[in-house]
């Protein structure tokens, strides 16, 4: 999935300009509830403010609260002016970045601000992914990591019908079994699927029932 699929399009995310003050910046993340915003010099991106490099500025600064808050401009705090992504990218590129920043800007080209990818997308994008949402029963097994093992699973989920809700996989740290989690509808033939899995060499690890 791209990062455009995944992201909150710029009509419907908060920014600041890059001459307010950190005063009002403040407010928009107090008012809105949120740890980070993009600054922005007309439609060009320029940095994050977050709540974080706000409070640390404060602590360097020597100045009093009021005169920090009305004085300063949200220009002489913003980091991260070279952090971010453009709508091309693959959304998992966002997951490291996420790493240390509340948001991840996305740009085009000329720096021109498009939208916003958030720590919040990220965990949405995991639901989804393992189909947190939906009921349904969720096996754990491991596989020898040979060619070809994904597509006999596939042929053993073809046989026996079953609706699959989501499907990772995961490399285990030796680089010869792999994780796989695989969750499905559940059916009367459940029973009958485990077993034929497990005739096939995956080794089951976990079951569990989503109600």
């Amino acid at each position: 999935m791209f990062v455009k699929n995944a992201m909150i399009p710029k009509h419907k995310c908060y920014v600041v300009d890059v001459n307010d003050s950190v005063e009002k910046t403040l407010t928009v993340l107090e008012h809105h509830k949120i740890d980070g915003v993009p600054v922005l010099s007309n439609e060009e991106y320029k940095g994050v403010a977050t709540r974080y490099n706000i409070y640390q500025s404060f602590f360097l600064s020597g100045m009093d609260k009021e005169s920090f808050l009305k004085e300063k401009k949200v220009s002489d705090i913003i980091t991260d002016s070279d952090k971010y992504i453009t709508e091309k990218d693959v959304f998992e590129n966002a997951l490291i970045e996420l790493k240390d920043s509340p948001i991840l800007p996305v740009v085009a080209e000329n720096n021109k601000f498009l939208g916003l990818v958030t720590r919040f997308d990220v965990l949405d994008q995991f639901r989804s992914a393992f189909g947190m949402d939906q009921k349904g029963v969720r096996i754990a097994f491991s596989s020898v990591e040979t060619e070809g093992r994904i597509a006999r699973l596939g042929d053993i989920i073809q046989q026996y019908s079953e609706s699959v809700i989501s499907l990772v996989t995961f490399d285990e740290s030796d680089k010869l079994l792999r994780r796989i989690v695989l969750k499905v509808e559940k059916k009367d033939n459940m029973d009958k699927f485990l077993h034929k899995l497990e005739k096939s060499g995956f080794r089951i690890l976990d079951i569990h029932e989503d109600e």
